[in-house]
């Protein structure tokens, strides 16, 4: 008998089914969880007792505000081209190659578990065995059909989001389907990246089909899984395994699948109609996406709820977002690089350098889709915080009441109204209580492109794009070039535009990176990791000017600038500056290998038959071999 993943020196692992029905067990085994006589059986009669199971599950599976939660070397997922966030986080850095100091190594991937608890982000394991025992024990328990149904479908759908995440970072993981017997345990080894995704649209398919009838009141079912939800992951699932990180072009050893790209359609197209069928919708107002909840938002499908008023249920965003002078923190992960300001088109939808409007790169603001203004406060732009409608934000280096800002920060996470000293979420309660949106109906449109231009229908992929620009608010353009698409021409052309739309329509919701590595283009990724920073043209005596108050008024002077007159701007403030943080970092670095990661060495050692990944170091597994 092969014993898996055991842990002698970690006592604290309990078998249990749930931490509201936790009882002692002998064995501290990994992946084991005591059979359906190991707790009280009764749990899975009652509608109750199952749904605080449920509720715990989801409070570790559905993920959480950007940075709320960030596991042990987590910056290894949140690294991309998009934000400044490597800059404090060494592990991001290496996965960039930028930070000449840190090379990632066998042990310094720990997505799959980190301290070996039940605590969000500890041990995806533990969060399958949960689904595990539920979908075991559910059917045999006194429940009626229809509640088993609605339960298993919930368990179904997160059981195969846990496995869907860990095949993005690993391919191939070891795949426990249901709850190990201690006396009988067989598990070993790696399953193929094939084997982990037929596993995740089997359960996806369950899910879909148990959840057939299910409606959730608003009240209590906001952030519930319903079949839109599970039709709508199932395609993205497909796009996945359409796409080249599990689907290279050109490698003579896994051939190149075109009709999953054809399946990848179906699915997309269905889960875009369902989404009409039943009321979604992109909201008229891109700025409003994550400051409408309830019913009022058609553009929310998968969303992970919160609130300020009950305890541990709030978070940070606020204050991650929020500047110093307005009750926040300003954090890093919110600051645009360069490249994500370079990537936003002008508002003719055109490319920076082309179009009816010319660029200017000290007024980098002007003539730009709307959605930048929407989502980058940049040095004198107009951010209402507070209750202050008129209010402007300033960011040049020592602005008054700012910490150490950089050149551009992030609106999209705030809410207007909230005064600056309810800003915190601290003791447990607070913030702004602004709900998670995991996925929304934009990403369903942008997925269903992809695949209609993977397939060879540039039409349709040009009129989902279109309809996502005009939400934006970008021109429609004359000439038959309508929201600057008219000059996308062939499938590479439009491939590379909707990587670069996905960047700006999903700019800092934590989507970026994934991206990179599902399209194979982080390794291709060249030049330096930038943001802005905005210098005053005679130091401190121009300081002294700007934030002068003018007695009558009560306003500095600063506030009476036309930021939009480059000769007036360029009086006080130097032409924005790159700022790469470190003489110890370099260019974008990323090894090619890198689209599959390795497991941590507790998880190899511990383990039977985890092989390394290849490319890492004693690397054979391959995750796309079936």
């Amino acid at each position: 008998m092969k014993r898996m993943f055991s842990f002698s020196s970690i006592r604290t692992l309990v078998c249990v089914v749930a931490v509201t029905f936790a009882s002692s067990c002998n064995q501290d085994d990994f992946f084991e969880l005591p059979d359906r006589g190991g707790i009280d059986a009764a749990i899975w009669d009652s509608e109750g007792s199952v749904q605080l199971h449920l509720n715990r599950v989801y409070d570790v599976v559905i993920p959480q505000f950007l940075y709320q939660l960030i596991p042990d070397r987590g910056g290894v997922h949140l690294a991309s081209d998009e934000s400044f966030y490597p800059h404090t986080d060494q592990w991001a850095r290496g996965a960039l190659g930028i930070d000449y100091s840190v090379v990632l190594g066998n042990n310094d991937v720990r997505y799959v578990g980190n301290k070996y608890d039940w605590s969000a982000g500890s041990n995806r394991y533990y969060e399958i065995s949960r689904c595990n025992a539920a979908i075991q024990n559910i059917p045999e328990g006194a429940l009626s059909d229809q509640s088993k149904n609605h339960f298993l479908g919930q368990y179904h759908f997160l059981r195969a989001m846990v496995y869907f995440e860990l095949a993005k970072v690993y391919g191939g993981v070891p795949l426990i389907l249901e709850p190990i017997d201690p006396q009988n345990n067989t598990v070993s080894g790696r399953n193929s990246a094939k084997e982990v995704f037929d596993a995740v649209l089997a359960d996806l398919d369950k899910s879909i089909a148990y959840l057939k009838d299910a409606t959730w009141k608003d009240d209590d079912g906001r952030g519930k899984i319903n079949q839109m939800i599970a039709t709508s992951f199932k395609a993205k699932v497909l796009m996945y395994w359409a796409s080249p990180q599990f689907n290279p072009v050109n490698d003579a050893k896994h051939p190149y699948d075109a009709s999953r790209w054809q399946t990848a359609l179906e699915a997309n197209k269905a889960a875009y109609e369902m989404g009409l069928a039943n009321g979604y919708k992109l909201l008229p107002n891109y700025a409003d996406i994550f400051r409408t909840e309830g019913t009022m938002n058609t553009e929310a499908i998968l969303v992970r709820t919160y609130t300020n008023s009950i305890e541990r249920r709030g978070h940070d965003g606020e204050s991650r977002s929020r500047p110093q002078s307005e009750g926040g923190s300003a954090y890093q992960g919110y600051v645009a690089t360069t490249r994500l300001l370079d990537a936003y088109p002008m508002k003719d939808g055109n490319p920076i350098g082309k179009g009816a409007y010319t660029y200017d790169e000290v007024l980098f603001w002007k003539n730009r889709d709307p959605r930048f203004e929407a989502t980058i406060a940049y040095n004198g732009s107009s951010w209402p915080l507070s209750g202050n409608d008129d209010r402007r934000q300033w960011t040049y280096s020592g602005a008054v009441n700012e910490g150490s800002v950089r050149g551009v920060m992030c609106k999209r996470f705030t809410m207007p109204n909230i005064s600056s000293g309810n800003v915190r979420y601290q003791d447990n309660i607070g913030g702004n209580g602004m709900d998670w949106i995991e996925m929304r109906f934009a990403e369903v449109m942008l997925n269903y492109a992809e695949c209609a231009n993977e397939t060879g229908n540039l039409a349709l992929a040009k009129d989902l794009v279109r309809q996502i620009r005009e939400r934006a608010g970008i021109e429609q353009g004359s000439g038959g070039n309508d929201y600057g698409l008219g000059n996308v021409a062939g499938k590479e052309g439009m491939r590379d535009l909707i990587l670069n739309e996905r960047m700006i329509e999903f700019a800092f919701e934590g989507k970026r990176n994934s991206d990179l590595r599902r399209t194979r283009r982080m390794h291709l990724l060249t030049g330096s990791m930038s943001t802005i920073q905005i210098a005053l043209v005679d130091g401190n005596n121009t300081k002294a000017v700007l934030e002068a108050t003018d007695p009558a008024t009560g306003l500095r002077f600063r506030e009476s600038l036309d930021i939009n007159d480059k000769e007036v701007y360029l009086k006080y403030f130097k032409p924005w500056a790159q700022d790469y943080g470190s003489t110890n970092y370099g260019p974008y670095a990323v090894p090619a290998f890198h689209y599959f990661y390795t497991f941590h060495n507790d998880f190899v050692n511990k383990g039977a038959n985890i092989e390394p990944t290849i490319g890492w170091s004693g690397g054979t597994f391959d995750p796309l071999d079936n």
